[in-house]
């Protein structure tokens, strides 16, 4: 299941307080993550511990993390419904998902671990 929170909800420190700072999923997505009061955080959630999230700050997705697919793939569709994300900025470990759920991933990149992700509206947007 899918919820959207602030670090001010509630529970969002039970979900989350685990991720931040763990080592292994630095290491895995070659990202800090911070819990800014301006994200907004996607979880996807299940026997109540958090099996994906997805961070977004004014339309921009900062930081990404599954344990499996389709947990972010479902993440990801939710949010382009909901958002007017254009492009980010991203771990490149998900790169086959980000493509798989319509965004485009930019060319010539000079990003280590991270590449840029763009969305149709944002090409549209360069092209016009």
């Amino acid at each position: 299941m899918v919820v959207k929170m602030m670090n001010k909800d509630e529970k969002f420190y039970q979900y989350m307080g685990r991720i931040f700072g763990s080592r292994t999923i630095e290491k895995q997505t070659n990202d800090r993550i911070y819990d800014d009061d301006s994200k907004e955080w996607y979880l996807y959630i299940e026997d109540e511990r958090v099996k994906a999230f997805v961070s977004v700050n004014k339309n921009i997705i900062k930081n990404v993390y599954t344990t499996k697919d389709r947990y972010l793939e479902d993440i990801l569709k939710k949010i382009k419904k909901e958002k007017e994300i254009t492009y980010s900025i991203v771990t490149n470990f998900y790169t086959e998902i980000y493509e798989k759920c319509g965004f485009e991933i930019g060319k010539n990149q000079d990003y280590k671990n991270f590449v840029t992700i763009y969305t149709e509206k944002a090409i549209a947007m360069l092209i016009d």
